[in-house]
């Protein structure tokens, strides 16, 4: 698996870019699936908290809903101009919101798991040093 670090700018673009790219795959494969975006949301949201640089690791918590939001318009379904699109953005988001819950957890999870791992190197590279001073 490739090991890009992102930073927390560039996180937040990778996932936005992302939902888009898989929104539209959902529009033209899935008939606007909203099952098959949350799903697809999933991988999203665990590659961004994978691919984050440790020192911007709780930016990936934050993102990763933020992408949810910016590529639901392409499979919501609205018409009717722009109150019947942002209705149904709305409607999309709240009816769905279990996959944005459930992504924001699963990068929050990794993010942590990540974040107790560099503190127990560190912690870990502390001892040694110590030790061997003496």
């Amino acid at each position: 698996m490739p090991r890009p670090r992102l930073t927390g700018l560039g996180g937040g673009l990778f996932a936005c870019a992302a939902m888009l790219l898989v929104a539209g795959v959902c529009w033209l494969l899935f008939d606007s699936s909203l099952f098959a975006y949350g799903l697809l949301f999933l991988p999203v949201a665990a590659a961004t908290a994978l691919w984050v640089r440790p020192a911007d690791l709780i930016t990936a918590p934050v993102c990763v809903p933020i992408a949810f939001a910016a590529g639901v318009w392409p499979v919501s379904g609205g018409s009717g101009g722009f109150g019947g699109e942002l209705m149904a953005v709305v409607s999309a988001l709240s009816l769905h919101a279990g996959w944005l819950y459930a992504g924001t957890l699963v990068a929050g999870l990794i993010a942590l798991a990540r974040r107790a791992a560099l503190s127990g190197r560190r912690r870990a590279a502390r001892r040694g040093g110590r030790s061997a001073a003496y």
